[in-house]
């Protein structure tokens, strides 16, 4: 609709423009009519044809100072974040990690600890990636909403990240594998906790673990 509109007000100001180069014919003479071939730019934003400001490759400014060095370079951290479309499931990528975040409603029923058939599917699914990337370390963390005690978010976002450790040790079946398991409640939201999709968001349990250096 804006593209019609756009076009329809051309053509009005064609009409209002031509009448105005006609009042000025009339009033001073057609030999001004000219005038319409001058700047169609506000005056003073002309561009010019004068040559580009000259550098002075001795400044001081533009040298670094005797005996300092440039820092050694390095490779950005770069972040590659992935999430389903309902938003059960979320998969970040940087260099150094791999992470993986579950909602609590995929896991578990509400302010339960109790993992579902489904729920261990998917863990099963993250113990794989941990085996393709050699992992040795494995953090998983636990998270809660606002709602609630803090005392109460502490011990069931702990119950929670328990019960995920307990079957990514059996599905890898790993002595080598250290793991750290915490439960942090309310503590380090991810989404807004004055609405609904952001508590939603914020009930989780996270999965972690270093990457394979490439």
């Amino acid at each position: 609709m804006t593209y019609s509109s756009h076009r329809l007000v051309a053509p009005r100001l064609a009409v209002v423009a031509a009448a105005a180069v006609l009042l000025t014919t009339q009033l001073y003479g057609a030999g001004r009519a000219h005038a319409e071939d001058g700047p169609s730019v506000p005056p003073g934003t002309e561009a010019t044809a004068s040559a580009p400001v000259q550098l002075d490759a001795n400044d001081t400014d533009l040298k670094l100072p005797e005996g300092a060095t440039l820092a050694e370079p390095k490779v950005l951290d770069i972040k590659q974040v992935v999430e389903d479309q309902s938003g059960d499931e979320r998969r970040e990528d940087t260099n150094a990690d791999v992470k993986f975040a579950l909602q609590a409603e995929v896991l578990f029923g509400k302010d339960s600890a109790k993992l579902s058939a489904r729920a261990k599917a998917r863990i099963a699914s993250i113990a794989e990636e941990i085996k393709t990337q050699n992992a040795t370390k494995v953090r998983v963390f636990g998270f809660t909403d606002n709602l609630g005690s803090s005392a109460h978010g502490d011990v069931l976002s702990r119950r929670r990240a328990n019960a995920v450790h307990n079957v990514l040790v059996q599905e890898l079946d790993d002595s080598g594998i250290t793991y750290e398991v915490r439960g942090y409640g309310e503590q380090y939201p991810i989404a807004d906790n004055s609405t609904e999709s952001g508590r939603k968001k914020n009930r989780r349990v996270e999965v972690s673990f270093p990457r394979t250096e490439s």
